[in-house]
């Protein structure tokens, strides 16, 4: 069985507001509201591509009680935790204005809570799957994702994290199946800038040597690259399409990544499924469906067949 964790899951209220005037009243053109939340965004991707999963995580009020209505609809089983106190945040997204967001907080998790969330952990055995995913509320500890590892080493479960800085440089040395950062986040990890393809392969490298076991860097219009555990360097320039919908679209690469892999057991082909799904979210209102993502991928199967061993260049 796939789980994913989300500890902070949402509603995302995504609107668009013509000519956005600060300090006067606006009124939207287009309102849409979905569950979010990293791990969330990969159970549904992983449902739309037709593979079962549990969400587990936390929420809590009537939001709480609405999250789990959509994902449920949406063919994802919740095993998520309600807490008594509190509500699951509501995140406000304004389209019009590119990467404008106002996030909520959601509830305090108790320590009592993450034991319970523990407990349901402590069933995965050889063969399952966990999806670490996103950051964490300021009332759960921040090595949460290694305590996690830690209490899961020796078991056999495959885990994937996908979160920033120590979350996820503190899993490393468990040796995490796959590590997702973008290239900003790699870069904020050894404190350099990497715009190019090129130039992330080192530090990707140097992740991999930390401890993960493959390492999939996301780069929005420059591409992606993946350092697998065949000693082999994949790279993708990015498909040609129209950007509408940049939110989940990491996720989404996470989800088709595992999913490609447990398809074929094919580094090519889940970098191919990895970065098919991405682009197909990112060019959809939507989470990117199956049929989406097969369109895409059948655009980069021949690109993406052939593997680019790069010359490691010296991290100074």
């Amino acid at each position: 069985m796939i789980y994913t964790v989300t500890f902070n899951p949402s509603l995302d209220y995504i609107v668009s507001v013509e000519d956005f005037q600060l300090g006067l009243t606006n009124r939207t053109s287009s309102e849409l509201m979905l569950p979010g939340g990293k791990g969330l965004n990969v159970s549904m991707v992983l449902g739309n591509l037709g593979i079962m999963n549990t969400a587990l995580g936390f929420v809590a009020g009537f939001t709480g009680e609405e999250i789990v209505r959509r994902i449920e609809e949406m063919g994802v089983k919740s095993d998520l935790i309600p807490i008594r106190e509190g509500i699951s945040r509501i995140n406000l997204k304004l389209k019009s204005i590119d990467g404008t967001e106002i996030n909520g907080c959601g509830p305090l998790i108790s320590e009592e809570n993450i034991q319970k969330l523990m407990s349901k952990l402590d069933v995965l055995d050889k063969g399952d799957v966990l999806i670490l995913a996103g950051s964490i509320p300021g009332s759960v500890p921040n090595d949460i994702y290694r305590k996690i590892m830690q209490r899961l080493d020796k078991k056999g479960v495959m885990i994937v994290v996908d979160a920033t800085k120590g979350l996820l440089v503190n899993v490393l040395e468990y040796h995490p199946f796959l590590v997702k950062p973008n290239n900003h986040e790699l870069g904020e990890i050894f404190e350099v800038e990497l715009k190019t393809r090129e130039e992330v392969v080192p530090y990707a490298k140097k992740m991999q040597e930390m401890g993960a076991v493959n390492v999939l860097v996301s780069m929005a219009g420059e591409g992606a690259v993946l350092v697998a555990a065949d000693g082999e360097v994949y790279t993708a320039s990015a498909p040609e399409g129209r950007l509408v919908n940049g939110v989940g679209a990491g996720d989404s690469m996470v989800a088709g990544f595992v999913a490609g892999w447990l398809d074929k057991k094919e580094y090519s082909h889940a970098f191919a499924m990895g970065v098919a799904a991405g682009s197909a979210s990112a060019f959809s209102e939507l989470l990117a469906t199956k049929e989406e993502i097969e369109a895409v991928y059948n655009r980069l199967s021949i690109n993406l067949a052939r593997r680019q061993s790069l010359r490691e260049t010296a991290i100074l």
